[in-house]
């Protein structure tokens, strides 16, 4: 029985070669219930979402990372995040159901960005060249021109999982791992999406690189988790200024807003725009 929801790091020893696996099915289902996406756009925000626990393994702090495109095509609007222990949400804001298969099918033109939020210090963001009908090819795109770091990454979806291989040449002699790198990415594109889907880890992994000596971590288990609370909507709220607050109270008599990632519903009333604004109630 394959293990689902996990994530899980690899080492070929004795090299810079290392990689990540990861398979999402309740996390994944949980996230495309909140909207009825067409086939191809939910396919999409499931290899977004299995990118996003990849990338967030490179993370050395605790924060966020998140993988956005926004375009002029079907989709408008396609996010996933991954927190440093492996909490995902993601969402397609979507027109119309698309008609091809290619990223400019269902993105068209338009900008795509990896955003790393640490909980402490400053906020970097990244451009991902769109040059390529895939994600998996823009994202090894981004990692060699940003990152200088050589990159092979496997996305799969279906309706019900999605999952992910990464593989990544870090930094040093290349000399001394040149043959290695190029055996181990010929291998890997062999891989088929059913099983990236339906196997464990230890199966594909052994099924792919048997020859190879390959060192496992222990798994690490990813859930949906939304990042919402009263305390965020409030702060929302404040960032917009409490004219245009009290202008919705007086036209509406509160101030409802749904959360677009779990369709949590927080309500606030004249007492908590006064608390917010003033310390206080003023009514």
């Amino acid at each position: 029985m394959a293990l689902d929801d996990q994530f899980q790091r690899f080492l070929f020893d004795d090299s810079q070669v290392r990689g990540e696996w990861v398979r999402l099915s309740d996390s994944f289902q949980q996230i495309v219930a909140q909207t009825e996406y067409p086939g191809r756009i939910q396919h999409l925000l499931g290899e977004t979402l299995a990118a996003s626990v990849l990338l967030s393994g490179t993370l050395k702090f605790e924060g966020t990372l998140s993988i956005q495109a926004q375009g002029d095509g079907p989709v408008r609007t396609l996010l996933a995040e991954c927190s440093h222990d492996r909490a995902i949400r993601g969402i397609a804001r979507f027109d119309t159901t698309p008609t091809g298969e290619s990223l400019d099918d269902i993105l068209g033109t338009g900008r795509m960005a990896i955003t790393i939020t640490p909980e402490q210090g400053q906020r970097y963001q990244g451009v991902v060249p769109r040059e390529h009908d895939n994600l998996s090819e823009c994202l090894e795109d981004y990692f060699e021109r940003s990152e200088q770091i050589e990159t092979r990454l496997f996305l799969f979806a279906d309706g019900n999982q999605a999952a992910g291989l990464l593989l990544q040449r870090l930094p040093g002699d290349k000399s001394l791992d040149e043959d290695l790198w190029q055996r181990v990415g010929h291998l890997a594109s062999t891989l088929k999406a059913g099983e990236l889907l339906e196997l464990e880890s230890e199966t594909v992994l052994h099924r792919l690189f048997h020859e190879e000596n390959v060192r496992l971590f222990d798994p690490e288990p990813v859930r949906f988790q939304c990042s919402c609370s009263r305390e965020r909507t409030l702060a929302a709220l404040e960032s917009i200024g409490q004219d245009e607050c009290y202008s919705i109270l007086d036209e509406q008599g509160a101030i409802e807003m749904d959360c677009q990632f779990c369709h949590a519903q927080y309500r606030f009333d004249r007492n908590d725009i006064d608390q917010l604004f003033h310390g206080h109630s003023l009514h």
